[in-house]
């Protein structure tokens, strides 16, 4: 599987650009986000999410990996595949639409191409309190803490109540010290 491409940027489409690596163009379909931030002949490093089925394989390209994430979070959700997820992306910056649904904003949500009231209301359902984001700000680069924090967001806690808890942990802990110290935390007023 193809994740990461760094070459140069030969074209750019409505919804897709070519990266041209070592004389090899990748075609890569792209939120408008993503486009927006590439220049014609210009470098280029794009995380990439590559997606096979029976009869096509094909690439998506990301210009970070929070956009990546926040793309298969969207796939998880029942009816919405990969080209209306680059479609969503389109609608919002990554960042606003990880808040609209860690708020259950649907009316906001509602707002994204492809995105009735319904599927808005499903994808509050399917990912809020769900969403773990590789590029948190105060994590960043800290794996013990991202996987203490992964832990807890897959046991059922709240996103907002994990992170305040994680960045309190000391930096050298442990991961099932930490676990252990946040489960007490986060259960202290239950």
């Amino acid at each position: 599987m193809i994740a990461f491409l760094k070459g140069h940027v030969d074209y750019i489409g409505e919804s897709d650009c070519i990266i041209d690596v070592n004389g090899v163009g990748y075609e890569l379909t792209c939120s408008s986000n993503t486009l927006d931030s590439l220049v014609l002949n210009a470098p280029a490093s794009l995380h990439v999410h590559t997606h096979v089925k029976e009869d096509a394989l094909q690439l998506f390209g990301f210009i970070n990996r929070f956009e990546k994430d926040l793309f298969l979070s969207l796939n998880k959700v029942n009816g919405i595949g990969p080209k209306m997820a680059a479609q969503i992306l389109s609608g919002a910056g990554p960042d606003t639409i990880f808040e609209w649904i860690e708020n259950g904003d649907v009316k906001s949500l509602s707002s994204l191409p492809k995105v009735g009231k319904k599927k808005a209301e499903q994808m509050v359902l399917s990912l809020k309190g769900k969403l773990v984001m590789e590029e948190s700000v105060e994590l960043e680069g800290k794996s013990t803490k991202r996987e203490i924090r992964s832990a807890l967001v897959n046991l059922g806690f709240k996103l907002a109540d994990v992170d305040m808890v994680v960045s309190k942990l000391q930096e050298d802990i442990g991961t099932e010290e930490g676990i252990r110290e946040s489960l007490q935390q986060l259960t202290a007023g239950n």
